[in-house]
């Protein structure tokens, strides 16, 4: 066992992590609960007609620590992308904070279970009610008490919990290792504390009401039992809890109590984590696409185990055409969802098995880089340690060893008589699982080596650090040809800064963290007509291309959109939706989609329509991430190509000859606009979420509206952060319907009305990202540092005309 406090914590082994004493990245450790003796064999299960509880037999489980803070919310979301259950680990101080909020809308999405545990109740000014009623309220579910912390003496230390479910008491030994739990029964302690027993027992009938509203079967062992609320035995009450957690849309939250510093709690959270949480079985169908088809995994091997050719035609269409003889041979199917490099063990990649195992020395198929390569080695991971394993089985989470290529998302699969330069037959090679969404950068920062000789090393550690954290970007500057790195906020990128300085041991200058702004052009161009004609690589290549640009009219753009075809309705017009509200437009007359046999008389044989297509698009792109104005990308931007095949294509023209004309084409119309009349530039803003206590409340709302110039959308949690997420459809919970026992030191009940704490507030607001850099310190200043916030794109803006002077004075400043 270890401590955050002395910076030894097992799963926080980064030396940033036991400087910050914070989890940066997350980390995997298997284990058995209860614990099970090395090398013991695993005990028999029981069968369904045992009355037994999961948690009295040992079950592999496999736990990963995740990080709390909102600038590595991607390591969140790739752990939750391949997850079973999780728990939710809140501060019985601070209460359900901003950053909890923005987790548990992102579990719902994965419709993943949850049950809470209320942690630091052994810290003055702990308040285990008033964090329940936040729960109800917060996080849009109805908390189901099943532990209520216990008071020495009922107003004094906190030395251990009631247990709601089976009617005791448990005390822990003070000063110990959390090893030795003293068991009270009710009767006993309606002598030693008759307020605390009786507490329990009100604690009990709360327990069943709320499942009686959500378990059928609750309701029929309540009418067994006389409808007496403590005679339904626990072993009913766990099977009830486990169906409300299983739910798909999740309305019950069991809630536990305890204080991990001083090891109170944990063992029964554990028990209750393996006898409330769904093992793999229990969750839904992991979702592949195949051959251009969407449908689940399991749907695809029955469909093919059930297909009989020789009977029935019909069997395919039944099957929604996933019958594929070849999934015979298809072995194992894993998600790789996180890559790290060590330096012991070099490039470690992080697998979740989704069917069949991965044996040691197996070929894998990576079906989103079509290579395959070999398992050397497969590893069980204890964060940094690791014990070597021959097979990783169904369900489970391990480690491969040298693979080169594997990435963060991709689909590994073993196939039967696979050979290393084959490919999988049956279309088996297209199978991929849901991928992990990466969400957009906002900050960057420049990366100069110190000289040239240093650049590849630079270079190398740079694509080291990529492979590992996806929602890290990397893009160089022409013109200048400075390396640019983006992340997800400032603390994002100082960790990548000092990995990359101190780890690496790269040699390089870091610039200041930069904002990524966008620009938008202001007047509509004539048509202008590019023509290359010009040796590429060696040979003559020739291409000539029409483009004009004009602006669309929208004040904001939403980040994140992939580029996207949206066929028009004439065969002789294509229309491709690009990221950052712009629009590529190609008309293409002679040429009609639907009639490939016209394309011969007008196209050159070695091209085709949809490359000649993708090739102009390619080239539109290109010109866009990089404006003429100040070099950020464009935005709001319609591109309008006018394609004649039979003057602009000819013998020589080749794809990238077709790419750069149209680069140099766009290019030089954005400048033509630019020219008539001054473009404008957007910049991002924040949805910002912060949380104050009632004294600073006027001096923060202050602060944000006038000299951030933001515009504050509401105050507690009117309209929350969730709900501001667009999850409108969520339950509104009123928090003096919810049963929870009464905090010893709270001051007053306070305004529970809102769901907050008497002293606690929340302030919801749309704020430029570039008044939100270093916003941390000068909130603490504020607060007595008590502060806290949690912000989000909301989208880019255009700005006024003397924002955007500011803006550009500023940048130019030495």
């Amino acid at each position: 066992m270890a401590d955050v406090d002395e910076g030894s914590t097992v799963t926080d082994f980064l030396p940033a992590e036991r400087a910050r004493g914070i989890t940066i990245q997350s980390a995997a450790i298997t284990f058995h609960w209860p614990p099970q003796e090395p090398g013991a064999q695993p005990p028999r299960a029981p069968t369904c007609f045992e009355s037994i509880a999961p948690s009295t037999f040992p079950h592999n489980v496999n736990l990963i620590d995740t990080p709390g803070h909102a600038d590595f919310t991607f390591e969140v979301l790739r752990s939750l992308r391949v997850l079973d259950g999780a728990v939710c680990i809140l501060d019985g101080v601070a209460g359900v904070e901003a950053q909890t909020e923005k987790v548990w809308t992102q579990a719902g999405n994965y419709k993943i279970p949850r049950i809470i545990f209320v942690n630091k109740l052994d810290r003055v000014g702990a308040a285990f009610s008033r964090t329940v009623k936040e729960i109800g309220v917060r996080l849009h579910g109805w908390p189901a008490i099943c532990q209520i912390p216990w008071w020495k003496g009922g107003n004094g230390d906190f030395v251990g919990v009631g247990d709601v479910v089976n009617l005791r008491g448990m005390l822990w030994q003070a000063g110990g290792d959390g090893r030795d739990i003293q068991p009270s029964s009710l009767e006993e302690l309606d002598t030693s504390d008759a307020k605390f027993a009786e507490e329990i027992r009100k604690a009990r009938v709360a327990l069943v009401e709320i499942l009686s509203e959500y378990d059928d079967a609750m309701v029929e062992s309540f009418l067994e039992h006389d409808e007496d609320h403590l005679a339904i035995p626990a072993l009913r009450i766990w099977q009830s809890l486990r169906r409300v957690t299983l739910q798909s849309s999740q309305a019950v939250i069991p809630v536990f109590a305890g204080a991990s510093f001083r090891n109170i709690g944990v063992q029964p959270l554990l028990d209750a984590t393996v006898d409330l949480l769904p093992s793999p079985l229990e969750r839904p169908d992991p979702e592949i696409s195949i051959s251009g088809q969407s449908s689940t995994l399991s749907a695809l091997l029955d469909a093919s185990a059930n297909a009989k050719p020789a009977k029935s035609a019909k069997k395919p269409q039944q099957t929604g055409g996933l019958a594929i003889p070849e999934v015979k041979n298809l072995a194992a199917c894993a998600l790789a969802f996180k890559v790290v490099n060590d330096t012991k063990r070099g490039v470690l990649v992080y697998v979740r098995v989704y069917s069949g195992s991965l044996d040691k020395g197996s070929t894998l198929y990576n079906t989103n880089l079509g290579v395959a390569e070999r398992a050397p080695r497969l590893l069980k991971m204890y964060a940094n340690d690791a014990v070597e394993v021959d097979s990783i089985g169904p369900g489970q989470i391990g480690v491969i060893t040298g693979l080169k290529h594997a990435r963060t998302g991709d689909t590994l699969i073993v196939y039967r008589g696979l050979q290393m330069r084959g490919t999988p037959a049956g279309g088996l090679n297209t199978l991929q699982l849901r991928p992990i969404t990466v969400p957009p950068p906002v900050f960057f920062t420049s990366i100069e080596p110190h000289s040239l000789s240093e650049q590849k090393h630079v270079h190398e550690s740079l694509a080291i650090l990529l492979r590992e954290d996806p929602s890290l970007h990397l893009s160089i500057d022409e013109e200048s040809g400075q390396t640019h790195l983006a992340g997800m906020g400032d603390l994002h990128l100082e960790i990548a800064r000092d990995r990359l300085l101190n780890d690496f041991k790269a040699k390089a200058r870091i610039g200041k963290i930069e904002i990524g702004y966008r620009e938008t052009i202001t007047s509509a161009t004539s048509p202008y007509t590019y023509e290359l004609d010009k040796p590429i690589a060696g040979k003559q290549a020739k291409a000539k291309i029409t483009s004009f640009v004009e602006p669309i009219d929208e004040s904001m753009v939403i980040p994140g959109a992939e580029s996207e075809i949206d066929v028009a309705d004439s065969p002789f017009e294509t229309t491709f939706t690009l990221s950052d509200g712009n629009t590529l437009n190609i008309s293409h007359p002679n040429l009609s989609r639907h009639d490939s046999s016209s394309h011969k008389a007008h196209i050159p044989p070695h091209l085709s329509l949809p490359g000649v297509l993708h090739s102009l698009q390619a080239g539109a792109l290109a010109a866009l991430a990089r404006g003429p104005f100040n070099g950020f990308p464009v935005a709001n931007t319609r591109v309008r190509i006018d394609l004649d095949a039979d003057t602009q294509l000819f013998p020589d023209t080749t794809p990238t000859a077709l790419s750069m004309a149209t680069r140099a084409a766009v290019n030089a119309s954005l400048r033509s606009s630019i020219a008539a009349s001054a473009p404008s530039l957007m910049e991002p803003v924040m949805n910002v979420t912060i949380f104050v206590h009632e004294s600073s409340l006027g001096a923060v709302v202050q602060d944000i509206s006038s000299a951030r110039g933001g515009q504050v959308l509401s105050l507690d949690g009117t309209e929350s952060t969730a709900a501001l997420m667009s999850n409108e459809d969520l339950p509104r919970i009123d928090p003096n319907l919810i049963y929870t026992p009464p905090d010893p030191f709270a001051s007053g009940t306070g305004d529970m009305g809102s769901g907050l704490a008497d002293s606690q507030r929340q302030i919801v607001a749309r704020v430029p990202l570039k008044e939100m850099v270093g916003y941390l310190n000068h909130l603490r200043a504020l607060t007595g540092g008590r502060g806290t916030f949690v912000m989000s794109v909301d989208g880019f803006e255009k700005m006024g005309s003397q924002r955007q002077k500011e803006v550009l004075d500023s940048m130019r400043e030495f």
